[in-house]
This record gives structure tokens, C-alpha cells and sequence, in this order.
């Protein structure tokens, strides 16, 4: 499957910002499954210096600074994206085999395991959250059998509600309200994964939706997703789950960035020179071409 994505945060301020330092991670990458065709980052008011990097992890991110005075700040990001994810192994290895494997690892590269297994600053392995996940994993259960029903249970016990939680909510309150959003759902489903000795990772990208039936597609109305990877050992590796739509990872999931949660791989973050309050405004618009041969919507 082939998509256009466009993906636009606006910025509306109070009061005139003098100046503005910003880390955007707005820019897919190709990787296992998923290949970039094309993509660009636009920024009004113009950028004064922007500096693209690799994190460690792999993902694109760029610093962008900008030093005209501005009441608003628009981030455009457009990608033209193929996907084709490989099939889901049917059989997987007990749990207790992937564990110790984890912990066994001696490669200290970006896609392995030890990176995922710890707490890290947005996942804390509070008790009770391990505890909850901890019923899924009998002795000698496999793990993808294992994290699949983790991914049903949270999906039947949490009710989506996006006033329920901000960015800032911590993991702890979001599990005992048993409420919350995608960000929300992956983190909890991160931590009991992590709390077992699993590893597990963030992921953030785009969830293709389809209007019901008789009604147009309205612009702008998807948005940006999060899900979960766990490791299930060194021949398998990393398979997505989410939880949010008690799903497998498909070609319907576009991936942006993966880290060990959502603060390593926010799309925005940065600070600015200014006084009064801001509004924040995101539209994302996913949508699926016939052709890779047709010339991208942003050409």
C-alpha cells in the first residue's frame, strides 16, 4: 500500500514571539516493512538555520531556529510512503526463553533489546501496572500469545477518552482511572511488558481510517497514533501491537519514529521567547494512492 501523508501543526500565540529553538521529528524513514518516497518539512515563518541529525535510535529529527517575530507558527510535513509489512510469525517462543534471551544480549546496537527492557522516563514500572500484565504470562506461554491477549485485556478494561489525560498525565493515574488515549495505552502496555522482563518500544506514526459507509473522508481527520513493538526473540524480532484498536500491525500503520516512549520521539518540542498563552492545532490527512508511478500531492 502506498500513501500520501500531510501532516500540519499550527501554532497560534497570545502575544508576539521574539524568537523560536524547535526539535522537530516529523520525518519517516525507511525501515523493515516500510519504504520513504518522498518527503519534505515546511516551516512558515521561514527558518533561519535548520540542522537535520539521526538519533540513535534512527530517526530523523532536525533543530529549527527561527528569529523573526511571528504570531503563528505552521509546520508542514509531507511524505509519499510504500508500505508492506512482513506476516505475523503464527508460533513464537515461550516467554521465559525471549527473557532470558533480553537480558543475554550483548549487542548494544539500536535495534537491540536492552534498550527496552528498563524503565525510562516516561515508563515507570509501577507495581500495580506489572501486576495487571503479569496474568497474561503463565509458565511456558508463548510471548506472542502472551502480548496479544495483554493487547485485548487493555483494549476491553480502558475506555478511550481524550479529556481524560494531557501529554504530561502519568502512567500511574492513566492505569488507575482506566482511561485515557493511544499515548496513554502504549505506555501501559510498555511498562507490564517491561515489568515481566519483556522488551517493548514506542512507536508513533499514522493510522489510515476509513469513513463509514455513505459519508466522505473529512480532511484532516485523522491524526497522529502511537502503538507498541515487543521483541519476540532474535529470529522473529519486533512485532507491532495496538492496543488502542486491539489490532496487529498492518500496512495501515505508518510509522514516523520509535524510542523507548514518547519523549524521545515527540514531533515537536522546543522552546520560545514570548509571553501569554499559545493554542496548538493538528490536522493529519492519510491518504491511499493506486500508483507509486503517480507524481507525489506535494510536487
Amino acid at each position: 500500500m502506498i500513501y500520501d501523508i500531510r501532516h500540519v501543526t499550527t501554532y497560534s500565540y497570545e502575544a508576539p514571539v521574539a524568537y523560536s529553538l524547535c526539535a522537530l521529528r516529523l520525518r519517516p524513514t525507511s525501515r523493515a516493512g516500510q519504504r520513504v518516497i518522498d518527503v519534505q518539512v515546511d516551516i512558515d515563518p521561514p527558518a533561519a538555520r535548520r540542522i537535520r541529525r539521526t538519533c540513535f535510535f534512527g530517526n530523523s529529527f532536525e533543530i529549527v531556529n527561527i528569529e523573526s517575530e511571528h504570531r503563528e507558527l505552521t509546520v508542514t510535513a509531507k511524505a509519499r510512503i510504500a508500505v508492506a509489512r512482513p506476516a505475523t510469525p503464527l508460533v513464537s517462543p515461550d516467554w521465559e526463553d525471549v527473557r532470558q534471551q533480553a537480558f543475554s544480549a550483548n549487542d548494544l546496537g539500536p535495534q537491540s533489546p536492552a534498550h527496552f527492557i528498563y524503565a525510562s522516563r516516561v515508563v515507570s514500572l509501577d507495581e500495580a501496572t506489572v501486576a495487571y500484565a503479569r496474568r497474561s504470562f503463565p509458565a511456558g506461554r508463548q510471548i506472542l500469545a502472551g502480548a496479544i491477549e495483554l493487547m485485548e485485556r487493555i483494549w476491553d478494561d480502558f475506555d478511550y477518552d481524550p479529556k481524560a489525560t494531557l501529554v504530561s498525565t502519568p502512567l500511574a493515574q492513566a492505569f488507575e482511572q482506566r482511561r485515557g488515549v493511544c499515548q496513554d495505552f502504549a505506555h501501559i502496555m510498555i511498562a507490564g511488558l517491561r515489568g515481566v522482563g519483556l522488551p517493548a518500544r514506542y512507536v508513533s506514526g499514522y493510522l489510515r481510517t476509513v469513513p463509514p459507509a455513505g459519508k466522505e473522508r473529512l480532511e484532516g481527520a485523522d491524526a497522529t497514533h502511537a502503538w507498541v513493538a515487543v521483541w519476540c526473540g532474535p529470529f522473529d524480532g519486533w512485532v507491532g501491537l495496538d492496543p488502542t484498536n486491539k489490532m496487529l500491525v498492518g500496512d495501515d500503520h505508518i510509522i514516523l519514529a520509535e524510542g523507548r516512549d514518547y519523549s524521545d520521539i515527540s514531533p515537536i518540542d522546543g522552546v520560545i521567547i514570548g509571553s501569554g498563552d499559545q493554542d496548538v492545532d493538528v490536522g493529519v490527512d492519510v491518504i491511499p494512492i493506486k500508483s507509486e508511478e503517480a507524481p507525489p500531492t506535494f510536487a
